[in-house]
């Protein structure tokens, strides 16, 4: 007979293929989604030959490696984007496990994976879709009133104050500079964060978003050699979705930063 320990330690690694499988499911979302098109229909296929993938190219981050990312048919390059999202997939997975407990573990896996998806699309196509996002609003409210209903106030108004800071701030932009700085999707997401977490933890998801992309940005200057100016693109999204996952994973940035220093 397994004991509890045993059933926990059993289900933490089957939740690893599973989470494989979901990030699978990610990526073809991340991939059909900006282009218009359905993630349940056609079944997968090669992009460059449409040759129809079978169970064993389609087994998460082995098929790619045994393929050495290629298609079978056509040896056409298999986009990376799938066992990355695979295996971000899994850590989110095993993360969560080690952080949450019970029901609040499929909650944490919801909102990670989701983030990532935004963060694959926003990288590559500069938009993070409604389609996506604002359910993700509404899942952070829900998850909030299932949880605890009397705080379902202050993610209300989280969730509020996140769409209308970042609202105004890309309308501001539009008008002195006559050109898009901040996407109403970036807004959005940050509805999302003030939904999931609540107001207060608002503007640590914003500094901690700013630095890190101010950070990598510095860092991918260097590296090609080409100086940061007011025309340089960065997609946010990614960042923001970061700083919204620490978040809920450590808590707020300036609760962080008040017990360091009475600690």
């Amino acid at each position: 007979m397994v004991g509890a320990s045993g059933v926990t330690v059993l289900l933490f690694w089957l939740t690893i293929p599973v989470a494989a499988c979901v990030g699978s499911f990610l990526a073809t979302v991340a991939w059909r989604v900006p282009r218009g098109l359905s993630i349940v229909s056609p079944r997968s296929a090669c992009v460059s030959c449409a040759a129809p993938l079978s169970a064993r190219d389609l087994i998460p981050m082995f098929s790619w490696s045994v393929l050495r990312g290629q298609c079978r048919h056509c040896r056409a390059p298999i986009d990376r984007l799938y066992p990355l999202m695979e295996l971000s997939a899994v850590v989110v997975a095993i993360w969560s496990g080690l952080v949450f407990e019970g029901w609040h573990v499929f909650v944490s896996c919801l909102l990670g994976w989701t983030l990532i998806t935004l963060s694959a699309i926003d990288i590559r196509h500069r938009i993070l879709p409604d389609l996506i996002v604002i359910p993700l609003v509404g899942l952070g409210l829900i998850f909030a009133w299932l949880d605890n209903p009397t705080i379902l106030a202050d993610h209300l108004i989280g969730a509020s104050l996140g769409f209308v800071a970042f609202a105004a701030i890309a309308f501001l932009y539009r008008v002195l500079r006559n050109r898009d700085g901040l996407g109403l999707g970036d807004a959005k997401l940050l509805a999302a964060g003030g939904a999931w977490l609540g107001w207060e933890a608002l503007p640590g998801i914003v500094l901690g978003a700013a630095i890190t992309a101010l950070i990598f940005a510095l860092a991918s200057a260097c590296a090609r050699r080409r100086p940061i100016n007011g025309g340089t693109a960065i997609a946010f999204g990614p960042y923001l979705a970061l700083a919204v996952w620490l978040t809920w994973i450590f808590g707020p940035l300036d609760l962080i930063i008040l017990d360091n220093l009475w600690s």
